[in-house]
């Protein structure tokens, strides 16, 4: 019997993708990063994107991308506004088992030291507006993760969520 999907969702910085690879390295199956599928598709980093074609094409390439990406069985780390369009957050809810990687913004901004090639990183105020702006949304998920503690452990605390 194939497990359900497990959809990885949270802010900016909050270790979806690495746990989202070491969860499906773990269960032997597919883990689909959003960002990166997205990238891919358009040949150039999120930035640019953003710069050339606007967020209105992100997130619309997100949106169609997200489909594909929540196969049965597989891993998929969300980009940190994915959940945030209703669409998208009906068809995460549908397809997936979802889990919130939580952290304060402050830790956060640690570990995102450098900015991560993103603008908002060097606008602390936005940062922290966009940032409680998303927190209703993430904490609709089925579970949440203390995202704090290094990443073999939430990774671990994924998994036996996701296992139920």
């Amino acid at each position: 019997m194939t497990r359900p999907t497990l959809a990885l969702v949270g802010f900016m910085a909050s270790g979806k993708t690495a746990v989202g690879a070491l969860v499906a390295l773990r269960a032997g199956v597919p883990h689909h990063d959003l960002d990166a599928m997205v990238e891919a598709r358009c040949g150039m980093p999120i930035p640019h994107i953003f710069e050339l074609r606007g967020e209105g094409a992100f997130r619309e390439l997100e949106s169609e991308l997200l489909a594909e990406a929540l196969e049965p069985g597989a891993v998929v780390s969300m980009g940190g506004g994915t959940p945030l369009s209703d669409h998208n957050w009906r068809l995460i809810r549908e397809r997936a088992v979802t889990v919130w990687l939580d952290a304060p913004l402050e830790a956060l901004a640690a570990r995102a030291a450098g900015g991560l090639g993103r603008p908002l990183w060097s606008d602390p105020e936005r940062l922290r507006q966009l940032w409680l702006s998303r927190l209703p949304r993430y904490a609709e998920a089925d579970h949440r993760v203390d995202a704090t503690r290094p990443l073999e452990l939430v990774a671990e605390e994924v998994w036996t969520r996701w296992r139920g």
